[in-house]
């Protein structure tokens, strides 16, 4: 019956009949209308049990199925390293977490990280801060280098021409809507403003001799 699928189901090949044919994943329903030559003329198929499913966005389910939909306990890991793990109920998240992909923990209540009163990314909570003259820019120290006329909007770089948010590797994610667009253009490190860093070891404060008064 595999082979069947897989030869005679349009876009159903090997390449990805194991993101279908998984674990201990069983067919809860399959529908099949087989004429006299053994062709597939319409299917119904739901997974259902232990599964893991990979989306076309590479954002990839592991958990429990029923009908087809997240049913039971299942982590949704996303493509920058942050994982959604909940408990679902009919396709719905009714309780879970959210954790960053540096370790940091989303907490609806108390959330108290990059609050007006304390600055500080989670890398530097947990690891101290860095000497004066060598702050961070960014949660990961040294920060990425930002493409041209781009922003960094925190899973990618932003490019306001086109408004599409490509992945830090190349990848298409998304486009921006209006609301993203005004809030990364207000908000996220843009590349024209890392020429105007200065490195700590060339500026004046560090070269003393040089900053002597001519007479």
């Amino acid at each position: 019956m595999n082979d069947l699928i897989t030869r005679k189901t349009p876009g159903f090949t090997n390449k990805n009949k194991n993101k279908w044919f998984m674990g201990h994943s069983v067919w809860h329903r399959m529908t099949l209308t087989v004429s006299l030559n053994l062709t597939l003329v319409s299917y119904s198929l739901r997974m259902e049990g232990q599964a893991e499913y990979t989306f076309p966005t590479e954002t990839k389910y592991e958990g429990e199925m029923k009908e087809g939909m997240f049913h039971g306990k299942g982590v949704l890991h996303f493509p920058n390293g942050s994982k959604h793990e909940a408990t679902w109920e009919n396709g719905k998240a009714i309780q879970g977490s959210f954790t960053f992909a540096d370790g940091l923990q989303y907490h609806e209540q108390d959330w108290d990280y990059c609050d007006g009163n304390d600055r500080r990314f989670y890398s530097e909570r947990c690891n101290g801060l860095r000497p004066a003259g060598e702050s961070q820019l960014t949660d990961l120290h040294p920060p990425r280098v930002i493409p041209d006329s781009c922003y960094d909007c925190g899973d990618g770089f932003y490019d306001p021409t086109t408004r599409v948010i490509t992945s830090y590797a190349g990848q298409f994610l998304r486009n921006a809507d209006d609301e993203e667009h005004e809030w990364i253009v207000r908000t996220c490190r843009r590349a024209w403003d890392e020429a105007d860093v200065v490195e700590p070891e060339k500026s004046a404060a560090t070269r003393p001799e040089e900053t002597s008064i001519m007479t």
